[in-house]
């Protein structure tokens, strides 16, 4: 590579595209602490409470056609933010997808689902994802479907987890 490219070693890599690398003996662990501290500080949420959970199970998100409609500009760069984030934390996935289903219209209902999440996010800053080092690295999947509980233009729920 050196010979056909003119490269520089400038130290551990710590930082790459809003992700945090932690490389130590055993591994090599990645998050977004500091991208989330500054969605929180954008989105004005710096001195929410913390949720425990990503969503209300109680609650189940629909068009809303009747509810009052909120910034569409401001919706859509929460969920591009919050899809950003998912490369680092999938516990996030489902919950940041199904709220972009909504961003042609957003409604309040849609907003505090979205608020939910950031507050998720702002409890949960130190997760992420860990790679260990060694060749015993293995790859397993998980599927589920449901074809009965999602109600949204008659779509099914189809969940993948690897891991």
């Amino acid at each position: 590579m050196h010979s056909e490219f003119e490269m520089s070693m400038m130290g551990e890599l710590k930082f790459f595209l809003g992700l945090q690398i932690k490389q130590l003996k055993e591994g090599t662990f990645i998050n977004q602490a500091k991208y989330i501290r500054d969605l929180l500080k954008r989105f004005n949420m710096e001195e929410a409470k913390t949720m425990k959970t990503l969503m209300s199970s109680s609650i189940k998100l629909d068009m809303d056609e009747k509810g009052k409609s909120v910034n569409s500009t401001m919706y859509r760069g929460m969920i591009g933010s919050l899809l950003y984030l998912t490369a680092s934390r999938p516990d996030i996935m489902y919950s940041v997808c199904l709220c972009a289903r909504f961003q042609s219209c957003p409604k309040e209902s849609h907003l505090s689902a979205v608020k939910r999440i950031l507050r998720y996010l702002k409890g949960t800053m130190d997760i992420g994802l860990w790679y260990p080092k060694g060749d015993n690295f293995e790859l397993i999947g998980y599927s589920d479907a449901d074809f009965a509980v999602v109600k949204l233009r008659g779509k099914a729920l189809l969940a993948l987890v690897i891991s």
